[in-house]
C-alpha cells in the first residue's frame, strides 16, 4: 500500500472514529437568567408562581435544592460559571473586573473538541463588558470602603404595562431566544456534530430606571397583566423585617444604598414581590420556546439542558431588593439538569455552586479539563453510577462579594446546617452565623455568639479555602488604585463629573464636599 494511500486510509479511519464519537455525545443547551432565586424551583416556592418548564425539567431530570452562586452580583457570578474558578482567584472583584477576553471557558474547550458552539444574548463575564457604565463600577467600588455614601438606588416600584394579550414584555430577551430558537433549528439539519448552545437572558432582573440617569441600576419591577395572572397572590408573602436598630452594619448600608429604609406600605412589597415573580414566569417561557424547538426538531432526546442563575433576587425580604447579599433571596440559585443518560424525578441536597457547571458539563460531553479547578463534576449525582472516579464533592460552598452596595468584602461558607457569613478581615466587622435554614428560613437570627465553636471551627476551614483578610486586602488596594487612575482620566472635569455622577445623602448644599471627602482618603 502507498504511502497516499495509507495516509488516506488513516484520514478516513480517524473522520470516522471522530463521528462515531460525536454521535455518542449529546448536545447541550444552557439557559442562565439573571437574578432567580433558586426557591421558586422546588417546594414551597414553587406554589407562588406557575413555571411550567421549569417544572418539566423537574419532572424529567435532576433538581439541585442548594445551589449557590459564588458571587451575587453579574460579572463575578458568571466569570465564576464560565471559568470554574472561585473569584479571589480570577479577581473578578466587581461588574468592571472580570476575567481576561482570552480566558479558557468550558464552551471553548467544547468547541476545540468537536462540538459546534454558539453564545447569545447576557454574557457579561469579562472586565468591561457589562452594560452599566464602567464610571460607575469604578467610582462604587471605591467608595463603598471610605466613609462616604453614594446617592441612593431608585426606590424600587411596580409598573404594570399593556394588557392581557401583551405577552414579550421583555422585548430583547425574547429577539435573543427566537435567534436561539433558529440556531436550534439549523443544528437539526446537521446532526452528526454535537452542539452546544449558550442563551443568556435578562430576566427576571429588574428594569432600568430610566428617569435616574445613565449610571443608575434597575429598581422597576415591570410585567404585563399576561404574566402576573401566572401568580397566586395567596402565596405572595409579606416578608419579616429586623427592626433597623437591629440590623447587622453591612445590612444596613445595604438597605440604604439601596433605597429601602423608609417606608413601605403592605400593598408597596406584595407588589414588587408578585410583579418580581411574574417576571420570572415570563422567563420561564423562553426557556419553554426553546425546549418546544428541541422536541419539535427530534433533538430533545440527545439533548443535556441545564437552566441556572447568575445569583437571585431579594424581593424585598431585609428590607433589601436587588441582589449584592448572602440571604437566600440573593445568593439560591436554580440548577436544574435534564437529558440522555440523567436521572429523572430526583432532587438533590448535596450543596452545589456554580463553578461546578464548568466541570460537569465537560465530564458529560468526555473533554478533559485545562488546569485546576474550583468546581467538582456533579456527573456521579446527576446520573446512576455505580462507580465514580471523580473527586468527590466537599460538603461546603463558598461565595463571595466585593462590589458596590456592601462596604465590606463578604465572604459565605455554607456547610451542613450552617450558614457563616465573614467580613473585611474577619475582626473589624461583626461574623455572622445563621442555623437550620428549614427552621429559621428568613434569617433573622444571628447566633454567632451562641455557637462559639462552630463559630471558630467554620472561620478555620473557610481560611483553609481563601485567605480572606488578604484577598479583602488586596480588593480594597485594588478599587483604590481603579478609582485614582478614572478620576486621572478625567483632569479638569473631576470635580464636575464626580458632583454629577454621585453624592452624599447629607451634602447635597455643598456638592464639593463630595470631593473633599474622597480626596481625603486618597
Amino acid at each position: 500500500m502507498s504511502g497516499k494511500v495509507l495516509a488516506l486510509v488513516l484520514l478516513f479511519r480517524t473522520f470516522d472514529q471522530l463521528l462515531s464519537h460525536n454521535r455518542t455525545r449529546p448536545n447541550i443547551l444552557m439557559v442562565m437568567t439573571d437574578a432567580f432565586d433558586g426557591r421558586l424551583t422546588f417546594d414551597p416556592g414553587s406554589s407562588v408562581v406557575k413555571l411550567p418548564f421549569i417544572t418539566y425539567l423537574q419532572e424529567l431530570g435532576v433538581t439541585f435544592l442548594n445551589a449557590y452562586t459564588n458571587s451575587p452580583i453579574c460579572c463575578p457570578s458568571r466569570a465564576a460559571m464560565w471559568s470554574g474558578q472561585f473569584v479571589h482567584l480570577t479577581q473578578s472583584w466587581n461588574n468592571y473586573k472580570c476575567l481576561d477576553a482570552n480566558v479558557t471557558t468550558w464552551m471553548d474547550l467544547l468547541e476545540s473538541n468537536g462540538y459546534r458552539t454558539k453564545r447569545i444574548g447576557k454574557l457579561d463575564y469579562t472586565s468591561g463588558s457589562h452594560s452599566v457604565s464602567v464610571c460607575s463600577n469604578r467610582v462604587e467600588a471605591w467608595t463603598r470602603e471610605v466613609q462616604f455614601l453614594l446617592r441612593q438606588e431608585g426606590r424600587p416600584v411596580a409598573q404594570l404595562v399593556g394588557n392581557m394579550s401583551t405577552v414579550r414584555v421583555m422585548r430583547k430577551d425574547w429577539e435573543n431566544t427566537d435567534e436561539a430558537t433558529r440556531w436550534l433549528r439549523q443544528r437539526a439539519e446537521s446532526p452528526q456534530q454535537p452542539f452546544a448552545l449558550y442563551l443568556g437572558l435578562n430576566l427576571p432582573h429588574p428594569y432600568k430606571t430610566e428617569s435616574l440617569g445613565p449610571t443608575a441600576g434597575g429598581s422597576t419591577f415591570r410585567t404585563s397583566p399576561y404574566w402576573l395572572e401566572k401568580v397566586s397572590s395567596e402565596h405572595v408573602s409579606v416578608p419579616k423585617w429586623l427592626p433597623v436598630a437591629a440590623m447587622h452594619p453591612v445590612d444596613f448600608y445595604s438597605t440604604f444604598t439601596k433605597n429601602c429604609s423608609g417606608s413601605f406600605t403592605q400593598e408597596e412589597i406584595t407588589n414588587v414581590r408578585a410583579f418580581y415573580y411574574a417576571m420570572c414566569a415570563e422567563a420561564d417561557a423562553m426557556l419553554g420556546q426553546l425546549i418546544s424547538a428541541l422536541r419539535e426538531t427530534r433533538l430533545l432526546g440527545n439533548t443535556v439542558v441545564v437552566f441556572t442563575a447568575d445569583h437571585g433576587e431579594l424581593a424585598m425580604e431585609h428590607r433589601q431588593f436587588y441582589k449584592m447579599s448572602m440571604f437566600e433571596g440573593s445568593s439560591h440559585v436554580p440548577l436544574l439538569f435534564t437529558g440522555p443518560g440523567l436521572m429523572s424525578g430526583v432532587q438533590v441536597n448535596q450543596l452545589v455552586s456554580l463553578v461546578d457547571i464548568y466541570p460537569t458539563i465537560l465530564d458529560i460531553a468526555d473533554v478533559s479539563p485545562v488546569g485546576p479547578l474550583s468546581g467538582y463534576s456533579l456527573l456521579s449525582l446527576l446520573a446512576n453510577y455505580t462507580s465514580f472516579s471523580g473527586r468527590p464533592h466537599p460538603d461546603w460552598v463558598l461565595s463571595e462579594y466585593h462590589g458596590c452596595n456592601a462596604n465590606s468584602s463578604t465572604y459565605m461558607l455554607r456547610s451542613g446546617r450552617w450558614k457563616y457569613l465573614a467580613y473585611a478581615d474577619g475582626l473589624s466587622v461583626p461574623p455572622q452565623l445563621f442555623a437550620d435554614l428549614s427552621l429559621d428560613k428568613e434569617e433573622l437570627h444571628n447566633v454567632v455568639f451562641k455557637f462559639t465553636d462552630v463559630y471558630a471551627h467554620l472561620d478555620k476551614l473557610l481560611r483553609s479555602i481563601v485567605d480572606y483578610p488578604a484577598v479583602s486586602a488586596a480588593v480594597h488596594l485594588y478599587n483604590k488604585k481603579a478609582f485614582v487612575a478614572w478620576s486621572q482620566t478625567l483632569g479638569r472635569n473631576y470635580s464636575q463629573v464626580i458632583s454629577n455622577l454621585r453624592w452624599h445623602i447629607d451634602w447635597q448644599k455643598d456638592p464639593s464636599a463630595n470631593e473633599r471627602a474622597i480626596e481625603k482618603w486618597l
